[in-house]
């Protein structure tokens, strides 16, 4: 057997499977990255700390927004800046629609097919129409969400160290919590159809540390420290480097991460392992229906952890936006900003897992060294590993069959390639 994918299809950036064994003995299993690394850190140094967050919503078109919050919250660390409980909720808010957004284009139209035994989402349109409208509109008001709230879909320019930009009136909230409240439908169909479907997922399991942010009361994406399922320990997001632990390895231009074992994972899988217990009703009844348990240890049901959490923004949005309309939006100018030299860093639960960003500014306000922690680097090391584990599992199945699988594999931690090389 000898497989070698040069660039898996349906996912963000390159990466590359490679495969070969002889007379049922492994001889190579390799998850590598080969995209050139962009050296984001490196153009932040000498930027005004007015002009960071702007670079690096431009890691990613996808999560634009979670690294303009992280970037954000780094910066306000760094130079001893708070926000009003507004602010806090809007940011909060508008992320919620960048994890809908992200979610419901990753499970319908990356993960659908393979579940579905199609090469794309196009043979869906005939085969699953109302589902595929379904996402459609779930996927639209992701986007639309993130648009009222970011001032644009992607990159947004709403988001100010110590404030918040152009702020939505309380009829445009109100509009949303309508169409929210509309979406909760497609939502419900989508994880009905991808409940029928479960069956297709690989009954793969491999005992791993799963990571995310935790904060007692809430199932987090924006506060909280970084907790695990190695250690009942929660750990401050100010000492990330400690847990990351990035390392670089011959076959990735892409750097590794290991805390407690050689690997762990971040994600959906592991945010719901950790924080479960305070999902709103919705969403447990939906990890229900669809076999979710916190003892799950298989990669696959990432997937259905996005669905859940799908499920699990829409409700915490309908009650941000309550608190919002029942105080009333109040005009808040942004505050004069006195730069002063510090170091600040900022977390949040990316939809593809924990984002950090650190920064040092100079007592002008002007950035002298910046790092940034992706999900998706946090993950590839998992990745080989489910990848050594699966192979010997699946090694008498015909050879397309494990290319399916391994493909499959790698698509359900949604990797973010492009964004874990920057």
């Amino acid at each position: 057997m000898t497989i070698n994918v040069h660039h898996v299809t349906r996912i963000e950036g390159h990466g590359n499977i490679r495969l070969q064994a002889t007379d049922g003995r492994v001889e190579k299993v390799l998850w590598q990255v080969p995209e050139a690394p962009r050296f984001f850190e490196a153009m932040l140094r000498g930027r005004s700390w007015q002009d960071v967050q702007t670079v690096v919503s431009r890691i990613c078109g996808i999560c634009s927004f979670a690294h303009s919050l992280a970037s954000i919250k780094a910066t306000e660390a760094a130079l001893g800046l708070t926000v009003s409980q507004q602010t806090d909720q809007l940011r909060q808010l508008a992320f919620g629609g960048e994890q809908l957004e992200s979610h419901v284009l990753h499970v319908g139209y990356l993960v659908a097919p393979d579940l579905a035994g199609v090469k794309s989402v196009v043979p869906l349109v005939s085969s699953h129409p109302e589902v595929v409208k379904a996402v459609i509109r779930a996927h639209r008001l992701g986007n639309e969400w993130m648009e009222l709230l970011g001032g644009r879909r992607t990159h947004p320019v709403s988001f100010r160290p110590g404030g918040f930009g152009k702020l939505p009136t309380e009829k445009e909230l109100g509009d949303l919590k309508g169409r929210l409240m509309n979406v909760v439908q497609d939502l419900k169909l989508i994880a009905a159809t991808v409940t029928s479907l479960a069956g297709k997922l690989p009954a793969f399991e491999r005992p791993t540390e799963y990571v995310a942010l935790t904060s007692p009361g809430c199932y987090t994406f924006y506060h909280g420290q970084i907790g695990s399922t190695d250690t009942p320990d929660t750990v401050a997001v100010e000492r990330f480097e400690e847990i990351a632990n990035e390392h670089v390895v011959a076959q990735s231009t892409a750097k590794w991460a290991r805390w407690h074992r050689e690997s762990y994972a971040v994600g959906a899988l592991s945010r719901f392992k950790l924080n479960h217990a305070w999902l709103h009703p919705l969403a447990t009844t939906t990890a229900r229906d669809l076999g979710l348990t916190p003892a799950c240890c298989n990669p696959y049901m990432n997937s259905v952890a996005q669905v859940v959490e799908s499920v699990e923004v829409v409700e915490a949005a309908l009650e941000l936006i309550d608190q919002l309309l029942t105080r009333g939006i109040k005009a808040e100018p942004l505050r004069p900003v006195r730069p002063k030299a510090g170091t600040g860093v900022g977390a949040v639960e990316a939809p593809r897992g924990t984002l950090f960003h650190r920064y040092t500014y100079d007592d002008h306000g002007v950035c002298t060294a910046a790092n940034v922690c992706i999900p998706t680097n946090q993950n590839h090391a998992n990745i080989q590993k489910d990848f050594e584990a699966l192979l010997p599992e699946v090694i008498d199945e015909e050879e397309p069959r494990v290319r399916l699988l391994f493909e499959m594999l790698v698509r359900a931690y949604d990797p973010c390639v492009s964004c874990s090389s920057h």
